[in-house]
């Protein structure tokens, strides 16, 4: 069974005048088909405007659908006799830490969302110490996290949704507000939790480097999905992806242009290693070292 499904998802957002009057629907996602199988590492993206953030809130239940449905791990989201256990399958991480971190010292932050959920005390920091340790913040858990980097501070957050035992993790552009570093901790962080916990992830982004590690990737556009497919399957579409508004990776774009200009290398190329595996076979034997 998929721990997320959405079927023929529609969301409109209400327009009102400034009277509080109804003038009108803006569509923000029209017709969406989703599934998500138990331990996947989805991506999705597209530009400004394209209905992804809207979608993110679907999958864990911040808004409700116009029209269509709604499931996770099994649960109508519409349903709100499940809306603690939806929240507590599927967690959440925003864009801006700050907006999500509460606690004076890193260990009490992460402890909050089970103490809520009334875990026992001695769970509670079994869970912290669990948590931290796989992010890798362990070793700061006395620091107020008015203290760390941008980047530390979304692995507090992330681990404070660890904490909580989700099967599924949606993260809505979690690195949008970090440099290059602090993206690098974050997304390595996600995909330890999904390659070693298991723990199924959704990650929601305008950077394309950081889909490349997806097991599928779903371009937006106008509130449908314009493509999907692997990272290699959909990048291969470099004129596509263009007309979406949308860039591909550097090093793929680099492989595009070299096949353009006569170079025998394959499309959909992810990562410098491959493109330089490539160029090596791409010689004529006489010329390879």
């Amino acid at each position: 069974m998929e721990i997320v499904k959405t079927i023929k998802l529609i969301h409109d957002y209400i327009v009102r005048d400034e009277e509080g009057n109804e003038t009108g629907k803006v569509r923000a996602i029209d017709g969406v088909d989703l599934d998500v199988a138990p331990g996947q590492f989805i991506a999705v993206l597209g530009h400004n405007g394209s209905g992804k953030s809207t979608l993110a809130k679907h999958l864990n239940a911040l808004l409700y659908p116009s029209e269509g449905q709604v499931i996770i791990d099994g649960f109508d989201t519409t349903d709100d006799a499940h809306l603690w256990d939806i929240r507590q399958e599927a967690g959440m991480v925003f864009q801006n830490p700050d907006n999500q971190i509460i606690g004076q010292i890193v260990e009490e932050d992460v402890g909050f969302g089970p103490e809520n959920m009334g875990v026992p005390t001695k769970e509670i920091w079994e869970r912290v110490e669990e948590s931290l340790k796989t992010v890798g913040m362990w070793e700061l858990r006395k620091k107020s996290p008015n203290r760390l980097s941008g980047g530390q501070k979304q692995r507090v957050s992330i681990a404070g949704v660890i904490a909580m035992h989700p099967k599924c993790i949606i993260m809505d552009e979690p690195t949008a507000m970090l440099d290059p570093s602090g993206r690098h901790e974050v997304i390595r962080a996600a995909r330890a939790l999904n390659q070693v916990e298991h723990i199924t992830i959704i990650l929601i982004t305008h950077y394309m480097e950081e889909a490349i590690y997806a097991d599928k990737v779903f371009v937006m556009d106008e509130g449908k999905i314009a493509l999907q497919g692997t990272p290699r399957e959909v990048f291969s579409q470099v004129d596509r992806m263009k007309e979406l508004h949308l860039d591909v990776p550097q090093v793929t774009l680099l492989a595009h242009e070299l096949r353009k200009a006569g170079i025998d290398i394959p499309e959909g190329i992810l990562t410098k290693e491959e493109l330089a595996q490539a160029l090596h076979l791409s010689k004529p034997k006489e010329t390879r070292a």
